[in-house]
């Protein structure tokens, strides 16, 4: 309904106010009020709420540009329709420009007025509703923003959690697999502690060789679960003092395969099984499992078997009670370079094994 607008007519000539508003109330049916200087204007408009403002342009106590801008400033939404003497291009420029909806010059036309007060109307409206729109999503974004925020928060928590839980499961798993490899080397106490002192020598190895630290831990790991296909083994091969047959070797030769299946469910131990299982391969391809040679040998596992082969040595074994000197150790390891042993892993052993 048109009596649902208000509107301010600010105009210094009285009598062209008295006859606007005349119109404007009995005509339209608009609610208006009138002010006739620019700061009394100024006061009303901004108590009042008003949805239209028709103001005159260069009024005696006024600047007409600060007057328009002024109004604006009070409220951005309300529909200014400026009366001027008389269309001067330059003029209008000026009232758009300062934001002006559109003017009426004298004489005025009340059907032009009235047509202008209409779509001014219709454009507020417009303006207003996509006001509360923008507002309306900005609230929504900034409640959205604040969900966001919170489950972004639960999800690190969450995410530090499952990491903590995989963690602690994977650290169980560990523990539980090198007790049970342990439990294995002391299947025979000739091999008690074999695990750990080839662990010595291979991380002294991999670190003569500055891998990188993840990777030492890798082959600090295979190292302790590297006899863990053992348990297939049957304990009379294992503590057999005399010379094995072909088919008790080949249970032995079988023991990197079995190690690499009991750790295959345990994904997080992908690094380390492949180590497991190639921890006998020959430089020459001479070895087992799978008969690989050279560079096609990971090169954590030909750490490895120089220092199982060279822990072996210096331990007694149940085919051979006394243990080979660190002399005979090492002129064994250098008269296998080459075929069994990596020439590259052997010249490091050769400078680490001093301290070993």
């Amino acid at each position: 309904m048109a009596e649902s607008f208000r509107i301010l007519l600010i105009n210094n000539d009285e009598v062209i106010s008295r006859y606007l508003r005349e119109k404007l109330t009995i005509n339209g049916g608009y609610l208006v009020s009138c002010e006739s200087n620019s700061q009394a204007g100024i006061e009303t408009f901004r108590r009042g709420g008003f949805d239209i403002a028709i103001i005159k342009f260069g009024m005696p106590d006024a600047d007409g540009a600060s007057f328009l801008r002024s109004l604006k400033a009070i409220n951005p939404d309300c529909i200014v329709i400026v009366l001027i003497e008389e269309a001067d291009p330059h003029l209008l420029k000026e009232i758009y420009k300062l934001g002006g909806y559109d003017f009426i010059s004298q004489p005025i036309n009340l059907e032009k007025l009235f047509f202008l007060i209409k779509k001014g109307m219709d454009l507020r409206s417009l303006t207003i509703a996509h006001r509360k729109l923008v507002d309306g999503l900005q609230e929504h974004n900034t409640s959205l923003q604040k969900q966001n925020t919170l489950l972004a928060r639960r999800i690190e928590e969450s995410t530090k959690n499952l990491t903590k839980l995989y963690e602690d499961l994977r650290q169980t798993y560990m523990r539980t697999i090198k007790v049970l490899a342990q439990a294995i080397d002391a299947r025979d106490h000739y091999t008690h502690s074999h695990s750990e002192n080839v662990a010595k020598y291979a991380v002294s190895i991999a670190e003569e060789l500055r891998l990188p630290a993840h990777e030492i831990e890798l082959i600090r790991d295979a190292c302790e679960l590297h006899d863990l296909g053992k348990i297939g083994v049957e304990d009379s091969i294992l503590g057999k003092s005399t010379s094995l047959t072909a088919q008790e070797w080949e249970q032995i030769k079988r023991h990197p395969q079995t190690a690499a299946q009991i750790l295959e469910p345990l994904t997080f131990l992908d690094g380390v099984i492949d180590l497991v299982k190639q921890h006998h391969e020959h430089y020459d391809g001479s070895g087992y499992p799978e008969g690989r040679k050279g560079e096609d040998i990971l090169m954590g596992a030909r750490i490895i078997h120089v220092a199982d082969a060279y822990e072996a040595m210096r331990s007694p074994r149940s085919y051979r009670l006394v243990p080979l000197s660190k002399e005979e150790a090492i002129l064994e390891i250098k008269k296998n370079k080459g075929t069994q042993f990596d020439p590259q892993i052997v010249e490091v052993f050769l400078k680490v094994v001093d301290k070993l």
